[in-house]
């Protein structure tokens, strides 16, 4: 995230790439750039929170990586959403879901 934005809430970032994976499997600074470019430059991800979240989510067994050959024809690791992280993105999903109705709740208070 950059400094004038506000920080994601903890485990945000790890469903955003769960569900940018889950529409074709990525490398890392493709991942960072499709959120940016859906969010509009609302969510910039730097290298930094980005790397360690693509290892824990590696090391829970909810994506894989793979060497392949990017579209400029240089080799890099590709990451891929495996079942266990389709079955965790729906709940987490599901959870965000929840927990921004209620924000929304209270922020309409009146």
């Amino acid at each position: 995230m950059s400094k004038n934005q506000p920080d994601m809430i903890r485990g945000t970032l790890d469903m955003l790439i769960l569900k940018v994976l889950s529409l074709e499997p990525m490398h890392g600074w493709g991942i960072g750039e499709r959120i940016q470019q859906v969010s509009a430059d609302a969510l910039q991800v730097n290298q930094g929170s980005l790397y360690p979240s693509l290892h824990r989510l590696t090391r829970q067994g909810w994506i894989r990586s793979e060497w392949r050959t990017t579209e400029n024809n240089r080799r890099a690791r590709y990451y891929v959403l495996t079942r266990a992280g389709e079955r965790q993105l729906g709940l987490e999903t599901d959870h965000w879901t929840r927990l921004s109705v209620a924000v929304g709740r209270i922020l309409a208070l009146g």
